[in-house]
């Protein structure tokens, strides 16, 4: 397929990779250029703008926040100013408000939007191993399936209406930062207290807890590995849109609120550029030396 890809960031740049190794036709357009003509060298087309990204019918984008978003699609050269039929797939992390904007503006330019946000860290977009949960028109959906083939190890389509799937994506962040917190929590208690945190989470994570989240994170904690992948100021931002949600349908969310201010601490220590494993620096800081 001939394909678009808007956003190189650690994300954006997987997946444009994963599609160039699979046979695809991909141009691909960044704010910052060089990290555009970083990927010339394994085939990849540079687009002038972001709507020359989009003239072969397909566009990913891959942007970290709803402001950057905006820009590329309803800019003076935006993708909603491109050819009409043209499919929008976004891979971000947005809020309901915007998603719904965007769905209405891509129809009334004759062209078709598919709410496609993806779980997974930087390493997964490089490998094709990302979680995508997808929703918006079935057909467009079924035509860019193979796009999501390779850049996803499963595929999930939860409806027609485009804030399903970034609805589900909140949710998963929301659990995800969650079940982060708590780690460092306990991480903190089993390092004071004396206990082996190794052997602790290796039980826990092997029976109670085996989910990925805390298998992963676990690790990334006990090695004192804080280099980003889901950098703290992203998570602040996501649970950010969480809470607003949250506020639009007048659901209270205690955790999520107690969870944004203990990503804000972070980001008031300077970690804002550090993974969100960092949370762990929280709290070993605010529990101290063990007494002996």
């Amino acid at each position: 397929m001939n394909l678009g890809v808007i956003g190189l960031g650690m994300m954006g740049r997987g997946i444009a990779q994963s599609l160039l190794r699979a046979g695809h036709r991909v141009t691909v357009w960044n704010r910052t250029p060089s990290r555009a003509e970083e990927l010339q060298s394994q085939g990849a087309l540079i687009a002038l703008t972001p709507a020359d990204a989009c003239k072969d019918g397909v566009v990913i984008t891959c942007l970290s926040e709803d402001d950057a978003v905006k820009a590329v699609v309803f800019g003076d050269y935006g993708i909603a100013n491109a050819v009409a039929g043209c499919i929008h797939i976004s891979m971000s992390t947005l809020g309901l408000d915007l998603i719904l904007q965007l769905n209405k503006t891509h129809s009334e330019a004759g062209q078709r939007f598919i709410a496609a946000p993806v779980f997974g860290r930087p390493d997964a977009a490089a490998a094709g191993r990302l979680l995508i949960v997808a929703s918006g028109d079935v057909e467009a959906i079924a035509k860019c399936q193979p796009v999501f083939d390779v850049v996803g190890q499963r595929t999930i389509v939860v409806g027609t209406d485009p804030v399903a799937a970034p609805m589900v994506k909140l949710i998963g962040n929301f659990l995800l930062v969650s079940a982060v917190e708590s780690l460092a929590e306990a991480l903190a208690l089993l390092r004071k207290s004396g206990t082996d945190p190794q052997a602790c989470f290796n039980f826990l994570t092997d029976t109670l807890f085996s989910a990925p989240v805390y298998k992963n994170y676990a690790g990334l904690m006990l090695e004192h590995r804080y280099d980003p992948g889901f950098r703290l100021a992203l998570g602040l931002k996501d649970i950010g849109l969480v809470l607003d949600a949250a506020e639009s349908f007048d659901v209270p969310m205690p955790a999520a609120s107690l969870v944004r201010e203990r990503i804000l601490t972070g980001i008031a220590r300077g970690y804002q550029d550090k993974d969100l494993s960092s949370l762990a620096l929280i709290s070993a800081e605010e529990a101290g030396r063990r007494k002996e």
